[in-house]
């Protein structure tokens, strides 16, 4: 082979390298967003689509002309697993979503699918129409300032998935006024590929199911077949994918967190060859304990998440609190990092001004152990937060808290 070939050759890999971690992070990444992140994946869209099919069973769709990349991310929650990862607000404190804003999304993403150009008010006054004529949702009222927060916050959700684009105006006049005057173009694209799920939702039965057994249904992969009738292929892939998904999506894995099936799998020639070719692949340096498996990018390319991270006051508090539940082998009570979370905020005043309230302490504890759960830090038994073995990665070596630090420990 020639040094041409072989320059191209390792310029191909460096790039599939990249793009795998970048659409880990993003699964929809967007040309306006990142044009160079997007130039990559159309370029090696192939590659691409073929490592995420065999190691993980994601299909990836490149839509090159309407300028985005969508990797749909099926996560297989098991024991231990970090948990749901909820859509956030786009303020500065990143709050979840709660209910009320997860049904406005979904009815705003609903009729926005039959409009190319709309305006604020128009996209409003059709959710509230749209509401009101289902007796299973509660009514939408504009006037109400709390629900035109909610519904500032959903769109501004969905112009930083690239599915609204805002021609005119600031989405975040209307929480201040409903007669705000704010013009969108519609991404239809996008706005299709944001639920990443194998199944339908028009092809589920309603009728008498309950709602985890519709999003059971909603989330079935028949590749993998099922009701009694799964091969031994399907089976082995089922392994592979399940058990690869969980690594490359969650920050660590204990085996005590994997079936018996699953740590035999990976523990397996077959499945040690697999993963340890996938993290190459990937450039993320694999990393096996006695106690389970982390993979590692040195260039944080594909972390979405960081910790330790100084940005917001339960991820402070959160590394400030771990040293107290690792201290404590058989569990800390709630009460207890209560406590400690109160001695925090009493010594650094200037820090934390979200929770100084009655209750704040608690708050921030409560926040700082969701954190730890996450990253797979901590987990809950018995009503005691536990620190799991990876916590000992971590250890704080001291705080500056003179008078010109005390605005942040």
């Amino acid at each position: 082979m020639s040094s041409l070939a072989n320059q191209l050759a390792v310029a191909e890999r460096d790039e599939v390298t990249r793009g795998i971690r970048l659409l880990l992070a993003r699964p929809l990444l967007t040309e306006q967003d990142d044009p160079a992140a997007f130039d990559l994946v159309r370029r090696r869209r192939e590659p691409l689509t073929r490592w995420f099919d065999y190691t993980v069973g994601w299909p990836l769709v490149v839509e090159a002309r309407q300028g985005y990349a969508r990797l749909s991310k099926v996560r297989s929650y098991g024991t231990g697993a970090a948990g749901p990862r909820p859509a956030r607000r786009r303020r500065s404190g990143r709050a979840p979503l709660d209910r009320r804003r997860y049904v406005l999304l979904c009815v705003a993403c609903a009729e926005l699918l039959s409009v190319p150009v709309t305006t604020v008010g128009l996209l409003a006054d059709r959710v509230v129409r749209a509401m009101s004529a289902d007796e299973a949702l509660d009514g939408f009222d504009t006037a109400q300032r709390s629900e035109r927060m909610a519904f500032v916050d959903v769109l501004r959700l969905l112009e930083s998935y690239g599915a609204l684009t805002v021609l005119d105006g600031a989405t975040e006049s209307y929480g201040e006024s409903a007669d705000a005057k704010v013009l969108y173009r519609v991404q239809p694209g996008v706005l299709m590929r944001l639920l990443a799920a194998p199944g339908s939702p028009s092809r589920i039965a309603g009728g008498e199911q309950r709602f985890d057994e519709l999003l059971a249904a909603l989330a079935q992969e028949r590749r993998y077949g099922g009701d009694g009738d799964t091969s031994a292929a399907q089976r082995t892939l089922w392994l592979r994918h399940t058990v690869l998904r969980r690594l490359f999506d969650d920050p660590v894995v204990h085996r005590d967190e994997l079936s018996t099936d699953q740590l035999a799998y990976l523990t397996s020639l077959t499945g040690r060859q697999v993963l340890r070719r996938a993290a190459e692949q990937a450039g993320f340096v694999l990393e096996e304990r006695a106690e389970g498996w982390l993979l590692a990018d040195p260039d944080a390319l594909a972390t979405d998440e960081k910790f330790p991270d100084d940005a917001s006051n339960d991820k402070v508090a959160a590394l400030l609190l771990l040293d107290t539940v690792a201290a404590a082998p058989q569990g800390c009570a709630p009460a207890r990092l209560a406590r400690e979370a109160e001695a925090i905020l009493d010594r650094f005043p200037g820090w934390g001004k979200a929770y100084r309230s009655e209750d704040g302490a608690t708050r921030l504890a409560e926040d700082a152990v969701r954190v730890l759960a996450r990253f797979g830090l901590v987990r809950h038994a018995d009503g005691l937060v536990v620190a799991r073995p990876a916590a000992a990665r971590y250890r704080l070596r001291g705080i500056e808290s003179h008078s010109d630090r005390k605005n942040a420990p």
